[in-house]
This record gives C-alpha cells, structure tokens and sequence, in this order.
C-alpha cells in the first residue's frame, strides 16, 4: 500500500490525520527509548515506521501535484490536519536531534576506548623483560549507564 484508501478530500485528510498521529506516536516513543538509554526498544517500531513514512511521503508528493486531493476542506478539518503535520514534524525534528547526539556520544565512546588502547599498547612496547607484554591490552571498563 502506498496511499491512502479515500475517495473524497475530506476522507484522505482524516486518514492523513490518522496516519500523522500514528507517526507521531511512534516517533516520540523511539526518542523516549533513546533517551532511557534503551535504542533496542526502538527497533520494534522501524518496520510500522518506515511503512507509515513511506505512505505519508507518497500522499505528500501527490497532494503537492494535485490540489484536488485536499480541496474544500472544512476549516476545521483543514486545521487539524495541519496542527497533526506541525506536530508530526516538531516529533521528527526532536528525534534528529537525539539520534544526532547518540551518534556524537558513540563516536566519543569508540574514539576514547581506541585511544586508552594505544596507550596501553604503547606503555608496553620497548625492549626487555616487559616487550612480551607488548603485543596486550589491557581490560577497559565501561560504564553501562553512561
């Protein structure tokens, strides 16, 4: 399925609002999961997202080629609808945002673990009763709920 099953403007705009807050709903739960520190969670919810996207891209684009998708709407539905996509949006935005800074801190966590090797490995290189210690690392601790 890769549109909305409506016949008139008024039935595609409350399936979008439907399909909105769905998304809504789904993105505000993987940054929840995020932000617990607990991104497993979130991979439960990738296969409804990426369906839900997908139809949410293709009635966007074909909205914007045809104005007679959305024409005549109520005021009110009208408003609805556009309050579900600026929620909708501000969902995805604060999820870009988190999922940004997770990839900033798994860099700095690989970055910093790499580093602490190096050291180690350079602290026991040399010659010497110590040199066959050279080719170890040590054990690094990490902090799970860091």
């Amino acid at each position: 399925m890769s549109e909305l099953a409506a016949n008139t403007p008024a039935e595609r705009a409350a399936a979008l609002i439907r399909l909105t807050a769905r998304l809504t709903e789904l993105f505000e739960t993987e940054t929840a999961h995020f932000e617990a520190r607990q991104p497993h969670k979130a991979f439960d919810l990738q296969d409804e997202k990426m369906q839900l996207a997908n139809i949410y891209r293709r009635e966007t684009q074909l909205a914007a080629g045809d104005p007679e998708r959305l024409a005549g709407l109520e005021p009110a539905l009208k408003a609805s609808l556009r309050s579900n996509v600026e929620k909708l949006e501000a969902a995805v935005q604060r999820n870009g945002f988190v999922v940004e800074a997770l990839k900033d801190i798994t860099e700095g966590l690989v970055k910093s673990i790499a580093d602490e090797a190096v050291r180690q490995k350079s602290q026991n290189a040399g010659y010497g009763p110590q040199s066959a210690r050279a080719n170890q690392i040590g054990a690094i601790a990490v902090n799970q709920s860091a």
